[in-house]
């Protein structure tokens, strides 16, 4: 920060914009999906072209370079630099202009490819660069990039759908460029503007060079490295907006862009082809890409779907579709007219393969709900790599050189000679279609050696690029990694071309300097190194599976995914668009204070504090996130350390004992209930405690659901199930006892003698406030009680499923025992238990006819840890019940966080984003069931709707015997 003091000042007062130049910011913004990290000057985050301008003038004046910044999902360090960050994805994030007939749309930089595709597919229209990042990934990253795609042999790159692009030059100079000839050309360049004389620049160099052009360029599809001259040789209208697709925001910031987009496919047909070994899978790739009406033909190898088997949200994935245990998989796709024609074309093609013996099982994906299957496993397939356990991690380094298809098998041949020449391991996944298959490497980049091994690799793997006439980037860019071996395929005349055109357009470097020209070595300012500390923290929890808690942190890569606006991972990013508010953003900031050698003190600091408030433990990282980071686990551990330097306050320990306050509470349940009601006490109880005043505390209620059940009379007639053991929960049991009773009623229906558990509470409300010495002591209590019950073989099943899933989650990391692990196995949530015995055939529970239609909101930890398919399939047991989940991610609630009153109007906001608006739009004649007692509680007050348990509704639907 030293020296910019006066920059900051004079952009804070010019923007109406946000400018932040703090040290944690600066650490978020100072890596992206690549391996490097250099720490940016500051970042400024623009409401409008006004600040754009004002920005990058101000900058100027200071000697300070800019650099256009969008999801942050680059993978070759495009989007770090030592430069202001301008980050448009926040506010400058807007579709402009919509022409459906003429087939354009005019939008800001910042919007996400997936949102644009959302607005554009109720006019039949999709925009046809496709790629694998498009929850997060931007236009304007997309534009920079020259993003393609798994179906590029129809869509081509983005370059081929860039019509117009209007901005600002270093400096702050407007620009607007688009389709110019004839006239219109000639004028262009006799203008007396910087419009006019970066046209005439251009026009020469593209002239002077045509023929090197010509010579030089690769004859492959993909190839986006260096500036794209060969845009301006060809047939068509003299157009420099497609210079700046590709050029990484080296030449100007992008604030409007107009695309072309194209109709909506009517009909996807999908065919996964499974192989021995990826050497047949690409032997095999070449003869179906000669097949018609083929539009994507991806590959996945064995390294790949090994990770992603670890992971739990692509476990539910691959059940469709795989076969055994494939060296590789080949995922072709077809368009079609109609459903039937596209499906049709995946079983003909299947038929052939299964003639000629090409793959050992083929299968078409013909359930409309799990057709993408295989695709999200592909998309996500960086994302698995690099959630390997350990220092060695997959590097992106060579990983996008493209060479023609008919040399792929070849080319992955003599890849394969390198890698064993080096001792080292790599995966594939990619395009066979256009001859991409990226490839990475196994380095340990902190130690030297590796580092020194990494340099021999992509020099030897250049040169075989280059003999087969390929490129060494094929989508996704130059930026810090490849940069340097420009000169070396294009040569000393088209290099000496490129770097006229970089002074045309940005005469005093300011734009994202060091990419595509004059760039440092490939091995500099790399996130780590031989100097990277990994400290050993001691911690609460077992992090062995991760070695240690700072590899845990270090997990996360940086492919952005927790930027996504869908899904449950990441609420509080969802709501805010706030970086620091997404796990990769929370995993910078730890990383980066452990990293500056200070972890015993820094851990504990403010600043990580307020980096991790607004994370509601929700747990969709640790399924949703490729790598697996478990972010929830991460904050309980910082927390615990925090408590333990500044001490614990008394909203946090009336929380976490909240069983304990309850059970001490009931003999004066009527007083209690009383003055929480009392509009006095809830004021006190916002001032002091940070209760916000405008939530109501549930009351107490008697009988307990453990008091009935003493109390109530045996049902007549021997358990014919045996014995199961019903998790007595905190919630249940002083408070919604309706609950366990409903349970009760089913379990017993289904033959079964029901037990309660007899825990003081299992530890959930600790864990959630970072008590995690309380909660371990809890935990080896309740192992202790529970022990019998499990050497009998009693199941537990619950009923809350942030209490049940804490059996299964967390207690093999408070108590890596035995105990704890039998505890996980035999814990089950009420329609887990209830589906298990419907699949062995031993459930007999009836059910009357009960027409309506019903929202299922499902629980963050269950849609993380289980997924809602058994609550559907639980409920789907009621004859004429229709049952629709609803696409929403966390309530917002989470326990206490949304009666924090710091955090009382983000919990609402994230209730608003899906949940609320689906309810309301459902209408009063749906019911809405939610089995999580925040849940229903957040559900009450945004919609004033009363949520059901799935235990109600399955009790109410029993047919007497």
């Amino acid at each position: 920060m030293q020296g910019w003091e006066n920059l900051r000042a004079e952009l804070e007062s010019a923007l109406a914009g946000e400018v932040r130049f703090d040290p944690y910011t600066r650490a978020l913004y100072s890596t992206d999906a690549s391996m490097y990290q250099i720490e940016p000057i500051g970042v400024v985050i623009p409401r409008s072209d006004e600040d754009v301008l004002k920005t990058l003038r101000i900058a100027a004046g200071h000697g300070a370079a800019a650099l256009p910044r969008g999801g942050g999902t680059s993978l070759a360090g495009q989007t770090v630099g030592r430069a202001v960050v301008m980050d448009f994805s926040k506010y400058m994030s807007q579709v402009l202009e919509l022409d459906a007939d003429a087939g354009w749309v005019r939008i800001q930089p910042g919007l996400v490819q997936d949102h644009l595709n959302a607005y554009l597919r109720p006019h039949g229209l999709v925009l046809g660069p496709n790629t694998s990042t498009s929850s997060r990934a931007t236009l304007g990253g997309m534009m920079g990039n020259n993003s393609s795609g798994s179906r590029s042999i129809i869509y081509g790159k983005t370059v081929d759908h860039v019509i117009e692009a209007s901005g600002f030059l270093a400096g702050g100079d407007a620009f607007a460029f688009g389709p110019l000839e004839g006239a219109a050309l000639q004028a262009k360049l006799g203008e007396k503007s910087r419009e006019g004389e970066i046209h005439r620049a251009l026009h020469r160099i593209a002239g002077e060079n045509r023929e090197e052009i010509e010579a030089r360029f690769p004859k492959i599809m993909r190839r986006v490295s260096g500036y794209n001259l060969d845009e301006l040789i060809k047939p068509q209208p003299f157009n420099l907006a497609k210079v700046l697709a590709g050029a990484e925001g080296t030449l100007a910031a992008v604030t409007e862009i107009k695309v072309r987009v194209c109709p909506l496919p009517k009909a996807v047909g999908v065919l996964v082809v499974h192989f021995d070994s990826i050497e047949k899978a690409i032997a095999a790739s070449g003869p179906i890409l000669r097949r018609e009406g083929i539009a994507a033909v991806e590959i996945v190898d064995r390294v790949i779907i090994g990770q992603a088997s670890q992971n739990l949200a692509a476990q539910r994935w691959m059940k469709s579709f795989m076969r055994g245990e494939p060296g590789a998989f080949l995922l072709v796709e077809f368009y079609g007219e109609t459903q039937g024609e596209a499906e049709e074309k995946a079983e003909r093609l299947s038929a052939d393969l299964e003639r000629e013996g090409v793959g050992y099982a083929r299968v078409v994906m013909r359930d409309p709900a799990t057709r993408s299957d295989p695709g999200k496993v592909r998309e996500a397939g960086l994302g698995y790599l690099l959630g390997r356990r350990g220092d060695g991690k997959p590097v992106a380094f060579v990983e996008d050189c493209a060479v023609p298809p008919e040399k792929l098998l070849p080319y992955y041949q003599r890849f394969e000679a390198i890698m064993r020449r080096h001792k080292t391991s790599t995966s594939y996944y990619g395009h066979t279609s256009v001859g991409l298959l990226h490839l990475r490497p196994v380095i340990n980049l902190k130690e030297a050696a590796e580092i020194e091994k990494m340099e021999a690799i992509q020099r030897e793997v250049a040169e075989l690029v280059l003999e087969y006439g390929g490129a060494m980037s094929g989508e996704h860019g130059d930026g810090l990694a490849r940069s340097s071996w420009v000169p070396r395929f294009f040569g000393p005349r088209l290099y000496e071309a490129f770097r006229q055109v970089k002074r045309a357009f940005d005469p005093s470097n300011q734009m994202n300097p060091g990419k595509i020209v004059d760039a440092p070595g490939f091995t500099e300012n790399l996130r780590y190194g031989p100097s990277s500390k990994t400290p050993e923290i001691r911690t609460v929890m077992d992090f062995s599976k991760d070695h240690g808690f700072v590899r845990a942190i270090e997990l996360c890569n940086g492919v952005g995914e927790c930027r996504k606006r869908d899904g449950t991972m990441c609420p509080s990013f969802q709501a805010t668009r706030e970086e620091e508010h997404s796990t990769r953003g929370r995993a910078n900031v730890l990383r980066r204070v452990i990293a500056e050698g200070l972890p015993g003190e820094e851990l504990t600091s403010q600043g990580v504090y307020d980096a991790l408030d607004l994370c509601l433990s929700c747990k969709g990282c640790k399924a949703e996130c490729p790598s697996s980071v478990d972010m929830a686990k991460i904050k309980a551990e910082v927390m615990q350390a925090y408590w333990d330097r500044h001490g614990v306050p008394l909203r946090v320990r009336l929380m976490g004992w909240i069983a304990d306050i309850n059970r001490l509470s009931l003999p004066f349940a009527p007083l209690v209930n009383w003055t929480l009601s009392n509009g006095l006490v809830r004021s006190l109880m916002d001032r002091f405690l940070g209760v916000d005043r405008r939530r109501q505390l549930p009351p107490l209620v008697r009988p307990t659901f453990e008091e009935w059940f003493r109390a109530r009379s045996l049902p007549a007639g021997a358990a014919r199930r045996g014995k199961a053991l019903l998790l007595n929960d905190t919630f249940t049991n002083f408070h919604y006892p309706e609950v366990g009773k409903a349970a009760v009623r089913v379990l017993e229906a289904a033959g079964f003698e029901v037990g309660l558990t007899q825990l003081r509470c299992c530890g959930r409300p600790m864990l959630s406030h970072g008590l995690l010495r309380a909660a371990r002591g809890l935990a080896e209590e309740n192992l202790v009680r529970l022990y019998p019950a499990l050497a009998a073989g009693t199941p537990i099943v619950g009923l809350e499923p942030s209490c049940l899933l804490t059996f299964r989650d967390e207690y093999p990391d408070l108590v890596p025992t035995p105990e704890a692990r039998m505890l996980a196995r035999s814990s089950f949530m009420l329609e887990e238990f209830l589906l298990d015995l419907k699949a062995r055939g031993e459930l007999d529970l009836r059910f009357r006819e009960t027409p309506g239609r019903a929202l299922f909101h499902g629980h963050c930890h269950q849609k993380s840890l289980v997924g809602v398919g058994p609550s559907l399939d639980a409920l789907g047991m009621v004859p004429g019940l229709k049952v629709e989940a609803i696409p929403s991610g966390c309530c917002g609630m989470a326990g206490s966080f949304g009666y924090e009153k710091e955090h009382y109007d983000l919990s609402l906001a994230i209730g608003e984003l899906k949940l609320f608006p689906a309810i309301r739009k459902g209408g009063e004649a749906a019911g809405v069931i939610a089995n999580g007692v925040s849940c229903r509680q957040q559900i009450a007050k945004g919609t004033g709707r009363k949520a059901r348990h799935l235990a109600e509704v399955l009790a109410g639907a029993l047919e007497e015997r």
